[in-house]
């Protein structure tokens, strides 16, 4: 790291960070703004393998980027310019964190990770949490935790925490959980200082980036000659709108594409409702019939009917009106669905269904209902979920299932229960305050009708 670089710290050394974030920056130091960089390292050491790749190669990578049209560009990524070893007491990864150098720590530690209800409010419940508000330090509130306490101690100044996960009013939401976090844990003076030393500007991210399967080395290896230990895959379009609220500087995103706007709701609602509720749509329904990769579905007229409707009946008059032109939008997002060259699995984009249903899926049907129209195209991506959870409770998935803030046990619960529409439309983890209503019973009714008339005519 160069000793007069001004050092973003992120927390979260996986795919989509490297294939974006890192991606604008390395664009940034490129054209000769070498006024910062990045030190890159985990919270957990499930991905232990990933950061000692990246270090034994100085924290550089490859990223390949594809387009629908086949097209493939290779790009060395050298952004990076510290690799934290993780530690289980993360004592390095404090010390950066708490380097007077360092001005913006940011994350991405997936939707789930924030432990969120629909009024922002922490779920105290869950295990992890629970241990960090005892001192641990597993979960993102429990690292940044130690790392301000840190900073507070050495007088280490001002510190922008920057949300770039997929969640709606990310900065603000994060702010919330990390605000009751340190009240609920007594830390009182570091939640005061907290409000009076940090920003968290909210961000809409956006690019398609797969988990990377062995050909990505490969073609890697046989474009560029070099035996990349940590490649990373995505599609050409790339997408980073961001709220201009940095506490402490910032680097010059705007030089290199990424929108720096006053707010960023009007773009963050299109790509949640428009792009990750469809994403998971078109997953959902194609394992149900067999897929395995999501161009299969959105490359299947009837699923991609499913997907279109619920954007054309329920989202656009939802959100209209909008800055975006939203037909335009959702053409495009089926578009980069298609892509056969991402290989996107639908494994990965139907992960996380407990987090996604409430955050992507669940407020266009609230909004449904306060306008008095039933959302039943809307309805249908539930429904294909609730089939989709079945398979799982029946052991039929053909692959492993991977929910971050799923009780098993609640969800093995819905179809052990005399009526399992009625038990699934009871959680109020994944319905919220439309839980145990009339209205959301009734349209889930129909849909998951529409859904097992539809998967029974399938050949």
């Amino acid at each position: 790291m160069t000793s007069e670089a001004n050092v973003i710290l992120h927390i979260g050394a996986g795919s989509f960070h490297r294939a974006h974030q890192a991606w604008y920056l390395h664009r940034l130091i490129a054209s000769g703004d070498k006024s910062w960089s990045l030190a890159v390292g985990n919270i957990r050491g499930d991905m232990n393998a990933v950061l000692d790749a990246l270090a034994a190669q100085n924290g550089e990578y490859t990223l390949e980027t594809v387009t629908p049209k086949g097209e493939r560009e290779y790009e060395t990524i050298r952004a990076i310019r510290k690799v934290v070893p993780w530690s289980a007491d993360l004592a390095e990864f404090i010390a950066v964190g708490a380097d007077p150098k360092t001005k913006i720590v940011s994350f991405t530690v997936t939707e789930g990770g924030y432990y969120l209800d629909e009024h922002d409010k922490l779920d105290t419940a869950n295990a992890d949490l629970a241990a960090d508000l005892k001192g641990g330090k597993t979960t993102i509130y429990g690292a940044l935790a130690a790392i301000l306490e840190a900073r507070m101690k050495n007088g280490a100044g001002k510190v922008s925490l920057q949300n770039c996960d997929n969640l709606r009013s990310n900065g603000d939401r994060f702010k919330a959980g990390m605000l009751e976090f340190l009240q609920r844990r007594g830390e009182t003076a570091l939640r005061e200082w907290m409000i009076a030393n940090t920003s968290c500007p909210n961000a809409m991210v956006d690019r398609i980036t797969p988990r990377p399967t062995p050909d990505v080395a490969e073609r890697v290896k046989a474009a560029t000659g070099f035996d990349d230990k940590a490649p990373v895959m995505g599609e050409k379009f790339i997408q980073w709108v961001i709220e201009d609220n940095f506490i402490a500087g910032r680097p010059a995103w705007e030089k290199v594409g990424a929108e720096m706007v006053e707010s960023v709701h009007p773009y963050e609602e299109a790509k949640i409702r428009i792009l990750n509720a469809s994403h998971s749509c078109i997953a959902w329904a194609g394992t149900l019939v067999g897929l395995q990769y999501i161009h299969e579905g959105t490359q299947d007229m009837e699923i991609r009917a499913l997907a279109d409707a619920y954007v054309t009946e329920d989202v656009i008059p939802c959100l209209t009106p909008s800055p975006i032109d939203l037909a335009k939008y959702r053409d495009v997002v089926l578009d980069r669905f298609s892509n056969p060259y991402i290989k996107d699995t639908n494994q990965r984009v139907a992960a996380d269904g407990f987090s996604k249903l409430p955050g992507f899926i669940a407020p266009t049907l609230s909004e449904c209902f306060a306008r008095n129209v039933d959302p039943d195209s809307t309805a249908i991506l539930p429904a294909l979920f609730f089939r989709f959870l079945e398979r799982w409770h029946e052991g039929k998935l053909p692959y492993t299932y991977q929910d971050g803030v799923m009780d098993p046990a609640v969800a093995h619960g819905f179809f052990t229960a005399p009526d399992p529409i009625k038990a699934f439309t009871a959680d109020k983890l994944l319905w919220g305050s439309m839980a145990q209503t009339d209205g959301l019973e009734r349209v889930m009714r129909n849909a998951v009708a529409k859904v097992d008339a539809w998967l029974k005519n399938r050949p």
